[in-house]
């Protein structure tokens, strides 16, 4: 199954391509016909940071079913009328004894081993334009080669790219993954670029992640903490240390 935090972030990423104003055809039919099994994770990797971005290991919030990995079997939890009807045909034995209590030990020990990384609460009453103007930018650029690993890995990164294509004498209009670490990215056809250095995308990628989303929805970071931004990337650059760099900035009138 999934992680929780990956159903974490089809949630986050409905709010951009299913809202009451403008619902993305193709995203909503598929969210639509698919069910999301998830496992529990017993134990988080160390880069993961789920419960610092509002989620958790055994979170079942936008799953149908919940699995729990027992050793010896799994304890299966329906979470909404999709996963009882999911489950309806299916042969299982009865909870033993004890199964429940030995899965609330697991979360327990699972949410005790990630402890708080910034304060994401904090981070909706800075300045937008002093974190823009703050001077650490410079140091967390320093480093980044612009690869895009981390767009590519992060379930809540949703930027595309529109290309039309010929086929056989026919032509497609397709929708491409794209990423905003990219130079060409926000290459206009005017030939004007509005982020043409390294500095300009890096810091995009936060503020987008941790303030812009903020402000905007008011529903938490679009981040779930997964942490494979911070395992994948070849030179370092920490997310979580990004976070506490913008949640430590002072905040000074303008």
């Amino acid at each position: 199954g999934i992680r929780p935090c990956d159903a974490r972030a089809f949630q986050l990423v409905d709010v951009n391509f299913n809202t009451p104003q403008f619902q993305d055809p193709w995203w909503v039919k598929r969210r639509e016909s698919t069910l999301l099994v998830g496992l529990a994770c017993n134990e988080p990797c160390s880069t993961c940071f789920c419960t610092t971005a509002g989620t958790g290991p055994f979170d079942p919030t936008g799953l149908d079913v919940l699995l729990v990995d027992l050793g010896q079997g799994y304890l299966v939890r329906t979470c909404n009328d999709r996963g009882q009807k999911l489950l309806a045909g299916v042969k299982g034995e009865a909870v033993p004894g004890g199964a429940v209590d030995q899965a609330g030990a697991l979360q327990k020990q699972a949410e005790k081993s990630l402890p708080t990384q910034f304060q994401v609460n904090e981070l909706a009453g800075k300045s937008m334009m002093e974190l823009f103007n703050a001077p650490f930018w410079d140091e967390i650029q320093f480093a980044c080669i612009n690869c895009g690993t981390c767009t590519f890995l992060c379930p809540t990164c949703w930027c595309f790219d529109v290309q039309d294509e010929v086929h056989e004498g026919r032509g497609d209009r397709i929708r491409i993954w794209d990423s905003c670490m990219y130079p060409l990215f926000t290459f206009h056809g005017s030939g004007h670029n509005p982020r043409t250095q390294k500095l300009q995308r890096v810091r995009q990628r936060f503020m987008h992640k941790l303030k812009y989303y903020v402000d905007k929805y008011g529903n938490g970071v679009a981040c779930v903490g997964c942490g494979r931004c911070v395992q994948a990337c070849p030179v370092n650059i920490d997310i979580r240390r990004v976070g506490s760099m913008m949640t430590a900035s002072c905040v000074c009138p303008m």
